[in-house]
């Protein structure tokens, strides 16, 4: 059944039409790299935040964290309270990102050139793009899936749809870089509130709370308030998301490059600290409409999928006329983050795998052309990756799995860089090949070999492993280079 009027397609229409026109506006303040890349480092506390905030909810967050909910209770929303404790201790102590952006660069690939030379830049920027692409080649269809269930449009144009909403998206940030996505950021993150506030609301009215906690109980008992009682959590899922949430915290491109920014590290810590408590709504309101799925669907609707099973859930329970204001605010959260993901990695080749190529300064407008050509050809990739990949298992730890690529090497180089004297490139070159290896290696043994099943019900352990790794290469590489006398 479809359950857009023509009310709901004007609501949608209207907030597209105003984000393209403002994003598009600030082009000609766009005079050099650095405006295209860190906002020229003018952005303040408020701006942000809402900036953060925005990029770090779109509609592939809502799916996993709904996801979450649905199969795990509320325990599923340890993550956002792990991501929480790590954001704001950060934010307070200044820890890795003061002395980041105390430095002036503009990726972290950037900082590490000048403790571990050129080619250790050079291979960070390589498994920061592949690891943040592999995540990010999910966000479309997963979007697309959304819309296409929730609204009850027909599944056949799931492609045209993606297609159209990642054009919108790369047009205002080829034109205008880290000024568009901030702009259009703090108009999303206004719309995104209202329309998760409004649905939360709705949803609550409808099923009642101490329905939800009885769904919960009665489904998973104690295991789904407390994630080690949890026969699908237990302790090594919750030490992988406290390491790679706190990894994300210190290295994740989109939210370092809030810190970036930032007019100084104060501002930049602000913004942490200010942000913090977000992710724990983050996970905790999608969360809540996943376990409203559970208890309003039966299994014959939800159909096997259980990624599936909110925005169905929303499709019975939001009415015609109001659909508009949640497919506004659904769009408006993916849209801030699929531009700021494909500026972040965009930033990252330019500035770090490109840099051999340039032996000399390019001029600002060739480099501005080489950066807005890189994002288009990021958003060809996304769309044919998105396209073809077939998720397997839960979306979260998928997302988990291929962040880890590179957040696992990326953190602990950053703290090495930072606060260890002997740390140099062996031990940095040894961590960056522990961390790609291990994630992909479990990746590939989800889809092949005689243990596929182990892979696909152990992956946080791999995921756990790969830290433990990484941060022994660093050590045991360091510690084996000869010192110079």
């Amino acid at each position: 059944m479809n359950n857009f009027s023509f009310v709901d397609g004007s609501v949608v229409g209207l907030y597209l039409l105003v984000t393209m026109i403002v994003g598009v506006m600030v082009r000609k303040y766009v005079g050099k790299v650095e405006d295209f890349l860190v906002a020229g480092r003018e952005m303040n506390v408020y701006l942000g935040i809402a900036s953060l905030a925005a990029t770090e909810f779109g509609i592939v967050t809502c799916m996993y964290t709904a996801q979450n909910g649905f199969t795990k209770g509320f325990a599923g929303a340890i993550p956002g309270v792990l991501t929480f404790l790590a954001m704001f201790l950060v934010g307070y102590t200044g820890f890795c990102i003061k002395p980041l952006r105390d430095s002036g660069v503009m990726t972290i690939p950037e900082l590490f050139e000048k403790k571990f030379g050129a080619r250790v830049r050079w291979a960070s920027g390589v498994v920061i793009v592949l690891g943040g692409l592999l995540n990010m080649g999910v966000f479309l269809r997963t979007g697309g899936d959304f819309l296409v269930n929730v609204s009850g449009m027909n599944p056949d144009y799931l492609e045209e749809m993606m297609t159209i909403l990642l054009i919108g998206v790369a047009v205002y940030t080829i034109l205008g870089g880290m000024l568009s996505v901030l702009v259009t950021d703090f108009l999303q993150f206004i719309v995104m509130s209202a329309g998760l506030l409004f649905t939360t609301f709705l949803i609550l009215d409808k099923v009642g709370w101490s329905t939800l906690v009885d769904t919960v109980q009665a489904n998973y008992g104690e295991g789904g308030f407390n994630p080690l009682k949890n026969p699908g959590m237990g302790w090594s899922y919750v030490i992988f998301n406290a390491l790679l949430n706190t990894a994300a915290v210190l290295t994740w491109q989109t939210q370092i490059s809030r810190v970036l920014s930032a007019k100084d590290s104060k501002t930049g810590r602000r913004v942490y600290t200010g942000t913090s408590f977000f992710f724990v709504a983050r996970f905790l309101i999608p969360g809540i409409w996943g376990i409203a799925a559970l208890a309003l669907l039966t299994p014959e609707q939800i159909g096997g999928n259980s990624l599936l099973a909110m925005p169905k859930m929303l499709a019975l329970v939001v009415p015609m006329g109001l659909m508009g204001i949640l497919v506004a605010a659904m769009l408006a959260a993916d849209m801030s983050t699929d531009s700021s993901y494909m500026l972040t990695w965009g930033s990252v080749i330019y500035n770090d795998i490109m840099a051999p190529f340039r032996k000399i300064p390019w001029p600002e407008k060739k480099g501005l052309f080489w950066n807005r050509t890189i994002i288009a050809l990021i958003g060809v990739f996304l769309l044919i990756y998105g396209l073809w990949y077939k998720l397997e298992g839960d979306l979260w730890t998928y997302l988990g799995i291929t962040g880890t690529i590179y957040l696992s090497s990326m953190s602990i180089l950053l703290i090495a860089c930072c606060y260890w004297p002997r740390a140099n490139n062996w031990g940095a070159s040894a961590a960056i090949i522990c961390g790609a290896i291990v994630p992909v290696l479990t990746l590939i043994l989800q889809k092949v070999g005689p243990y596929t099943e182990w892979f696909k019900q152990n992956d946080t352990v791999c995921g756990v492993a790969t830290y433990v790794i990484v941060a022994l290469a660093m050590v045991i590489g360091s510690l084996l280079k000869p010192q110079k006398m």
